[in-house]
């Protein structure tokens, strides 16, 4: 008889829960430890529950007491946070190591599971949210590979969390034994057997030997992507960042666009409305979290995800140090309910006037039922404010304002009663040397290797385009030396 390990098929698609917890109890390399805060050991349990747990649980930990967890793993600010699970993967990948190695490491790959969880509360009150990760060696004697996901539970009902939580971890569990050649097949196994309305993962993090060529930013595009979240976040550097932990109790400023490249404007747009914003609410400058915002439907305008033109996107971004959020958030009021979900603070939006103009454009809330009114009623719920940046109009030199922008007939004193109300706010902090730039413009003068181009984006802009010969930099400039 032939050992389930070694004929079970990769297409985790194919396989239950069931299933997958016991190929992974069957197979002989792989042994290690399952640590679990919260929720109970939901994960462990599958593992137990199909037989064979001897083959490949070392030992199974649940620290529930706070002072037990600081004991074990050393204090932390928060017992629901990355930091937190980091330490409990650290800590007991060591042990086994430590313990285990001497006997058993030339034939085993050890891992450890870990998670740290707040399911539902009696009252319902609390963020139901949660942590998981995976350390592990893919093969024996390797160094080490690690995967975290920042998950969601989006159940009503404590079992029903408890129950998503078990799968999503045997899921986590098997990619990390048989799929780590494949990280965006393993992306996508993540929720077999559940679906996005149970469980949304909006941050997931690749590091260690085996993934040494995973670029985390593709990753985040991949979530929103396969529809395991509506919004993925990452920094300047590259690095993920899980947005409740970026946004809690922040003020946030939005600037959505193409960033095909990002020009003076955009910078400018940003640098108007983060002074306005910070002086309205009288804090300290730093306190406001700033967002570049790329939604879906702008990297499908081609019909699909061109990578190279999305990380090149990515690069300018990070050459001028912002934070990049990926939506599938075309309308801006789901844009709001989102930001509303992971802080109590004010949120302003950024945007041209043209901008301003489609936001007003009834086709967009045609499918719901109370039309641009329930749309705008949703927008504006919180504390929320729209700081508009001028546009001069290239035909006739006119500049383009709240006051003098065109708006459909229908619509006007809805238009009219927010903009009185406060909530739509023209900035008069621009820089008028700038006013003449256009995205389109600049890419259209890169592809042709007219050097004009150079001086509408900022200097560290420049630099990486021509460096590392994004948007057509590499062949306008080889066919001019052609020509």
């Amino acid at each position: 008889m032939r050992n389930p390990a070694e004929t079970a098929p990769d297409i985790a698609a194919e396989l239950s829960t069931h299933e997958k917890a016991l190929r992974i109890n069957l197979d002989p390399v792989r042994y290690g430890t399952f640590a679990e805060i919260g929720a109970g050991q939901e994960v462990a349990r599958w593992f137990f529950k199909v037989g064979a747990a001897a083959g490949s649980i070392s030992k199974s930990i649940s620290a529930y007491d706070m002072a037990v967890s600081d004991a074990i793993y050393g204090r932390c600010k928060r017992y629901v946070s990355r930091e937190r699970l980091q330490s409990m993967l650290d800590r007991e990948h060591s042990l086994n190591l430590e313990r285990l190695r001497p006997s058993r490491g030339d034939t085993t790959a050890f891992f450890v599971f870990a998670d740290t969880v707040a399911a539902r509360n009696y009252h319902g009150t609390n963020e139901c949210h949660g942590w998981m990760g995976v350390k592990y060696q893919a093969h024996p004697r390797d160094d080490d590979s690690q995967i975290l996901i920042h998950v969601r539970m989006l159940d009503h009902e404590n079992s029903l969390q408890q129950e998503a939580l078990g799968i999503v971890g045997v899921n986590l569990v098997y990619a990390a034994c048989f799929q780590h050649h494949k990280p965006e097949q393993m992306l996508e196994s993540l929720l077999d057997n559940l679906s996005v309305d149970r469980i949304e993962i909006d941050m997931v993090e690749f590091s260690g030997i085996e993934f040494r060529h995973v670029d985390n930013r593709v990753m985040s595009l991949k979530l929103v992507q396969l529809g395991l979240s509506s919004a993925a976040m990452f920094g300047p550097s590259g690095e993920v960042l899980e947005p409740a932990e970026v946004l809690r109790k922040r003020p946030v400023l939005v600037e959505r666009g193409s960033f095909r490249p990002v020009t003076r404007v955009n910078i400018d747009m940003l640098h108007s409305a983060h002074a306005r914003f910070a002086c309205e609410l009288e804090v300290k400058p730093d306190q406001v979290v700033e967002l570049m915002e790329i939604t879906m439907r702008n990297l499908l305008v081609t019909g699909k995800i061109d990578l190279s033109d999305f990380l090149a996107r990515a690069d300018v971004l990070a050459a001028a140090g912002k934070t990049v959020l990926i939506s599938d958030y075309f309308e801006y009021y789901r844009l709001a309910a989102w930001l509303t979900r992971h802080t109590t603070e004010p949120i302003a939006l950024t945007m041209g006037v043209t901008s301003l103009q489609d936001l007003f454009r009834d086709q967009y809330y045609a499918n719901l039922e109370g039309g641009i009114l329930e749309a705008f009623g949703k927008l504006f719920t919180r504390d929320l404010r729209i700081y508009v940046y001028p546009l001069r109009d290239p035909a006739t030199g006119t500049l383009r304002t709240v006051e003098n922008a065109e708006m459909p007939a229908n619509v006007r004193g809805l238009y009219s009663h927010i903009v009185e109300g406060g909530r739509i706010k023209q900035l008069d902090n621009f820089d008028e040397d700038v006013l003449h730039i256009f995205s389109r413009d600049v890419l259209k003068r890169i592809k042709e290797a007219d050097p004009s181009w150079v001086s509408m984006v900022p200097p560290e802009i420049a630099e990486v385009i021509k460096r590392r010969r994004f948007f057509g930099y590499h062949e306008a400039e080889t066919a001019l030396q052609g020509f």
